[in-house]
């Protein structure tokens, strides 16, 4: 019945979806590797799913009165500037020259390669600290006995610590159930390549309950027939493009409870002492009760990805979907009480998201996109340009607010009609 018409209802995408049955509940898989996917920027409108970002839409409001600059101008001797804005900050036992890390980059085909040793690259020379990705060994290796060193852990590791200036930056490693099977902590801490990242306290094991752009699903990618076959005993496979040839391979997402997280802390603090322990959670509802559980387990960072967060392939309902905004989780946090080291991503690109991010109470806010992007356009400096000209906003806006450091910014520093009325005024 081919001229059959449905007005006003996605007639198209059901379409779709008669037509190309499981696949279509994903990106084209052509795409992997190429787009990296999160949800759209809103436009505006009367719907919930055209909503605003409720963090955009947020101000930033600068007082008339600003005994901070009285305080900086007499320690100056002058009228302090933008340029006085100090911008470096710890992250999770980490020393940072901006209140900036770059977020997790996985075994994704979009962060391998070249690509991820660019941005590795770079990111070292600038002492931002680093997040390595889960599934980096089960799919591309360890690094030694003749595996590709572009692609493995090794390498992105010695790419950024080869740049990294003394005392400042750090790597954090995540570790899913599948590298736990591979026992990629282990490996790590015991190896002579890390020792003086781990030395120098510049070391990190993440612990990866979720993500923004899936909560409550493992990493996903897109298999060709030989990678698949390769790979077939260590992850799900799922054959969802139908006569394409390519499979779905889809890592589990772990079982957390309150008291597996704290028990799950915990054990990386006993056996792995000389590593920084970091946490990372998706928009969950239970978001603010579980920062807490890690924090008070001993976790030197919690990071909260909202459901702005990119990823390299997640089905399509997730990012328009699933999990809580950014926005919503800094709100809930800020009721509850937000962990010592409070560090969030999701669509940062610019000073004034990470500004008002920092004014809620984190402590340093995550480059995913943004980061793999500007070290594509130019993979000898596009992410130090970037970070030049983020830096240069990040002043601006502090100055402009009458302060001189990120960890001064406060509630009061933002302001909208909504978002007040439920916002604690101090935390």
């Amino acid at each position: 019945m081919s001229d059959l018409s449905a007005p006003g209802f996605p007639e198209e995408e059901v379409r779709q979806r008669a037509r190309a049955g499981t696949a279509a509940a994903f990106p084209p898989p052509g795409s992997y590797g190429q787009v990296l996917f999160g949800a759209e920027r809103p436009a505006g409108g009367s719907g919930p799913a055209d909503a605003p970002d409720a963090l955009d839409t947020l101000r930033i409001v600068p007082p008339v009165f600003v005994p901070q600059r009285l305080a900086k101008l007499i320690d100056l001797g002058r009228e302090p500037d933008y340029r006085d804005v100090e911008l470096s900050t710890t992250i999770g036992g980490f020393e940072s020259s901006l209140p900036v890390y770059v977020s997790a980059t996985g075994s994704t085909r979009a962060a391998g390669g070249d690509l991820g040793l660019a941005l590795s690259r770079q990111a070292g020379a600038l002492g931002l600290p680093m997040v390595i990705g889960e599934n980096v060994v089960p799919v591309n290796g360890y690094g030694r006995l003749g595996e590709a060193a572009d692609r493995a852990l090794l390498g992105r590791l010695r790419a950024y610590a080869e740049h990294l200036p003394d005392g400042l930056g750090g790597v954090a490693v995540q570790q899913s159930t599948e590298d736990a099977d591979a026992e990629v902590w282990n490996l790590l801490y015991s190896d002579p390549a890390a020792l003086p990242l781990l030395e120098s306290g510049r070391l990190a094991f993440e612990l990866k309950v979720g993500q923004g752009a899936k909560p409550g699903l493992g990493g996903m990618t897109v298999l060709e027939p030989d990678a698949a076959a390769r790979l077939g005993d260590r992850y799900g496979l799922d054959p969802v493009f139908g006569e394409d040839g390519r499979v779905l391979r889809a890592g589990t997402p772990g079982t957390f409870t309150a008291e597996i997280l704290r028990q799950q802390i915990r054990l990386m603090r006993n056996n792995f002492p000389r590593a920084r322990v970091w946490v990372k959670l998706h928009p969950g509802r239970d978001v603010a009760e579980a920062a807490r559980v890690a924090a008070e387990a001993g976790a030197d960072a919690v990071t909260v990805d909202g459901a702005e967060g990119g990823t390299g392939w997640a089905p399509g309902v997730f990012p328009a979907q699933v999990g809580l905004p950014l926005a919503e989780c800094l709100r809930r946090l800020a009721v509850a009480g937000p962990p010592p080291c409070l560090l969030v991503s999701g669509r940062m690109w610019e000073g004034g998201r990470a500004v008002k991010s920092l004014a809620l109470g984190a402590r340093a806010v995550g480059l995913g996109r943004a980061a793999l992007l500007a070290a594509a356009e130019d993979p000898q400096a596009g992410l130090t340009r970037f970070t030049d000209c983020l830096a240069l906003e990040l002043r601006l806006l502090i100055s402009a607010l009458g302060k001189y450091a990120p960890a001064a910014l406060d509630r009061a520093d933002v302001w909208s009609p909504d978002f007040s009325r439920d916002f604690p005024r101090e935390f």
